[in-house]
């Protein structure tokens, strides 16, 4: 097992500052040895900023690199596939944020090159490493919920839709706005917990309403604001989606909005329904258990430490690196969650169910 692995971090914005770079400066098994971004100024502040590593411009001048072990790619989605490819094909492992890729075929082919080369590629859905998300998976899993029968997530907000007309809402770029963007998180904790059922079709409508007069758009705040371009930019990606998930076991539904013209502070949430207890998961937060015994209704909320999701996702890569494993958020989890969502879009455009 290696000591210390190095690593580069592709993409210096947002994601990479307030989460990776920080895990892994944390951790006595990691070390940076590069920060890169197109955007040069990005690459050098993180290198004054965090006292480590050599900024560079280009990835490419470090794919052979022998003494890189890996990467996290925390740039726009559609450099996501090309980038993690690359580096994979020059033998070092990934982390990419997510989602995995714009579209389906990207994300298989990430998929292939992954078991092709034997690297190691996880996708950045860190909910799975959220204690809360776990003691409901182990819940399901000991039969406290009896059968599963629906599960329901509700990811709606006001006015929120990101940097409007720039890259979070053109979709050559996004590859979709709030399914791909919010929903993949809701979908893959879902399926997580449910240990990955078989999907048997999917019905739904994205929709591209609020935003597409964009310099008519009202909101009180903005944020990736500093992508947005109101004036010559684009918008025809999904401000809201709903849709309905059939598997062979539980059937999820969802609604979701980046965007909607009810003024309601939402929460956000899942509902796992069962037969004999259900459980309503605050996203990103703690969750409340239902059932009933010897005649009488009980909520619980246990009480228990929050962990970082973000930051022990990120360790665990690197001990995954180390020891020449994969992760619980593997490339093969993220594809079948790509398919749902390429349905649900699918299944929009012809306004009809897409049955696999």
């Amino acid at each position: 097992m290696k000591d210390k692995i190095k690593v580069a971090i592709i993409g210096c914005g947002n994601i990479a500052n307030s989460a990776h770079i920080p895990a892994y400066m944390a951790s006595d098994n990691a070390e940076i040895k590069y920060f890169c971004d197109i955007l040069h100024d990005r690459a050098d502040k993180a290198v004054e900023k965090y006292g480590c590593g050599t900024a560079v411009y280009d990835y490419h001048e470090i794919l052979d690199d022998p003494e890189l072990d890996a990467v996290s790619v925390c740039t726009h989605n559609d450099f996501h596939s090309i980038i993690s490819i690359d580096f994979m094909r020059h033998g070092k492992d990934v982390l990419c944020e997510k989602p995995a890729a714009r579209i389906l075929s990207e994300a298989l082919e990430m998929e292939k090159v992954s078991y092709e080369t034997g690297r190691s590629l996880s996708i950045g859905v860190c909910n799975r490493y959220a204690n809360s998300v776990n003691r409901i998976k182990k819940m399901i899993a000991d039969g406290m919920l009896g059968e599963i029968y629906h599960v329901y997530a509700s990811f709606r907000a006001y006015r929120s839709i990101p940097g409007l007309g720039g890259d979070f809402t053109t979709k050559a770029v996004s590859g979709g706005g709030t399914l791909i963007d919010w929903g993949v998180h809701f979908l893959d904790l879902i399926m997580y917990c449910l240990d990955d059922p078989k999907v048997l079709s999917c019905d739904g409508e994205a929709f591209c309403k609020l935003g597409k007069d964009m310099k008519n758009y009202v909101t009180t705040s903005m944020w990736a604001k500093d992508s947005s371009d109101i004036e010559h930019g684009t918008y025809d990606v999904d401000d809201s989606v709903v849709g309905i998930v059939r598997t062979d076991g539980a059937l999820i539904s969802f609604n979701g909005a980046w965007a909607q013209n009810i003024g309601v502070d939402e929460e956000k949430y899942i509902d796992f329904m069962g037969t004999k207890g259900g459980i309503r998961l605050m996203y990103c937060g703690n969750f409340t258990y239902y059932t009933n015994k010897d005649g009488a209704l009980y909520e619980v909320t246990p009480t228990y430490e929050m962990n970082d999701m973000h930051r022990d996702e990120v360790l665990d890569f690197i001990e995954a690196v180390r020891e020449g494993r994969r992760t619980r958020n593997d490339i093969k989890y993220a594809v079948g969650t790509s398919k749902i969502m390429q349905a649900i879009y699918d299944s929009s455009d012809k306004h009809s169910e897409f049955k696999f």
